[in-house]
Parts: C-alpha cells; sequence; structure tokens
C-alpha cells in the first residue's frame, strides 16, 4: 500500500494528466471502475476481478491524494473511519450484543447508523444517485428493518396483480403521466418481489440485459452485420435465430 501510495504522490507532481483531475473529473470512472469489477464478478472472472478491484483501489487513492492536497483528509483518514465504523456497527462482535440471525445483524446496522450519523430519517443514506432499482430495493430493506414490510410473498404478488391492473387502466386513459406514475409502481413492486425471493433487481436485469447482447449478436451474425439485410429478414425470421441461439445456450 505504501508503493501505490508514492506512486499516486509522484503521478499527481509529475503526470499533467493526473495533476489536473479533481473529484468532479474523476467520477465517471469510479462508476465505471464499479460496473466493470461487477461484470467481472458476472462472469466469475477472478484474475479480471482482481485487476479491476485495484482499479476501484486506485480510485480511493486518487481521491484520498487530491482531499490530502486540499487539506481535508488522507488515506489514513479513510482508513481510520472505516475501521471505527465496523467496530461500531459490528457489536456482536466486538461487545456483548446478542444477534440471533444475519438479519438481526442487518437491522442493528441500520438502527446504529441513524443514531450514530443523527440522521432526520432511515431512509436518508439511501443514495439519490444510485440506479434506481437498487435505490428501491435498498429503501425497502431500510423500511422492512423497523416492521414495514409484507409478512410472506403472497401480499407482493397480490399487490402486483393489482399495479398491474392499474397500469392497463392507465394505458386505456393515453395519460403519460398516469402511465409513468403506474409503471413505476410496477417496478416498485417486481423489486420487492425480488426481495423476497432473495435476489438482486439490478443484478437481475443486467444478466438479463447480457443475454439479450448474446443473441442478438447471434442474429447480426447470421447476417454477416448487415442492417438492411436484417431489415428486410422481418421479424418472423429474426425471432426464428433467436429462438436458435436460446436453444444452443
Amino acid at each position: 500500500m505504501e508503493k501505490l501510495l508514492k506512486i499516486m504522490h509522484r503521478l499527481r507532481r509529475e503526470c499533467p494528466w493526473d495533476a489536473k483531475q479533481t473529484h468532479q473529473s474523476l467520477k465517471p470512472y469510479l462508476l465505471e471502475e464499479t460496473y466493470e469489477a461487477l461484470e467481472s464478478i458476472d462472469e466469475e472472472n477472478w484474475d479480471e476481478l482482481a485487476s479491476e478491484l485495484g482499479d476501484l483501489l486506485l480510485q480511493i487513492i486518487f481521491h484520498s491524494e487530491i482531499a490530502s492536497e486540499k487539506g481535508c483528509f488522507n488515506y489514513d483518514t479513510v482508513l481510520e473511519k472505516i475501521s471505527k465504523k465496523l467496530i461500531e456497527r459490528h457489536p456482536h462482535v466486538f461487545d456483548k450484543e446478542i444477534v440471533k440471525n444475519a438479519e438481526d445483524v442487518q437491522r442493528n446496522w441500520e438502527h446504529i447508523k441513524v443514531k450514530s450519523e443523527k440522521r432526520d430519517s432511515l431512509l436518508t443514506g439511501v443514495p439519490a444517485t444510485s440506479p434506481a432499482l437498487l435505490q428501491a430495493q435498498r429503501l425497502q430493506e431500510k423500511a422492512a428493518s423497523v416492521g414495514f414490510d409484507w409478512d410472506s410473498i403472497h401480499p407482493v404478488m397480490e399487490k402486483l396483480e393489482e399495479e398491474w391492473n392499474e397500469l392497463k387502466e392507465a394505458a386505456e386513459t393515453g395519460s403519460l403521466e398516469k402511465i409513468k406514475n403506474e409503471y413505476g409502481d410496477i417496478l416498485f413492486t417486481l423489486v420487492n418481489l425480488a426481495r423476497f425471493l432473495h435476489i438482486e433487481s439490478e443484478d437481475s436485469l443486467r444478466l438479463t440485459n447480457k443475454k439479450f447482447i448474446k443473441r442478438f449478436n447471434y442474429i447480426e451474425k447470421k447476417y454477416d452485420n448487415d442492417l438492411n439485410a436484417m431489415k428486410s429478414a422481418g421479424l418472423k425470421e429474426m425471432d426464428r435465430l433467436w429462438e436458435e441461439a436460446k436453444n444452443k445456450e
């Protein structure tokens, strides 16, 4: 770690590109590296994951170096804060708190977080910039930590059917505002359903996107990436190739 810190310190002094970066200019890279790490996990490419985690660590070092130059904080501050947080939020490990299961641990984490950070709301800690599906799941998890939740998956299924009917009614009105609201309600309920099924909505959709890309690429290759040929073939023929690609998986 000391070696990496020294490298970054030197880059900030001697490399024109590194020297001109700011917290704001680095935001896209932080997000990009995070998603590249997620992709490595999805593909179970552990060598690549090691590389991507290094890229993520670089972003942490980079931001810490910039903050240090401004006299705000440094890398040691980052380590101190996360160490303190982990100890405070695991009283069942570092103190005498008793928990029965992982759900108890999560509830304690949320309650300690609200108390220690003096937040006005349990939901304040969910970043507004989070991907919408992830944001919805975190909001639901936090609300559930104080008992605002369904008792089982069955009411969620019923709620989904209710929201689906409301969307159909909204679609018949032609009102984009109503359609948008009802569609959002369906997505929120689907996220809730995913939570009861113990899966992450964001992960599920990302995997489906990946599957779509793979199958569509199969169709493209059949037409040698000739877009005009694809248009001429029509939906029925391309759908046949889609099923062909699906059966090869």
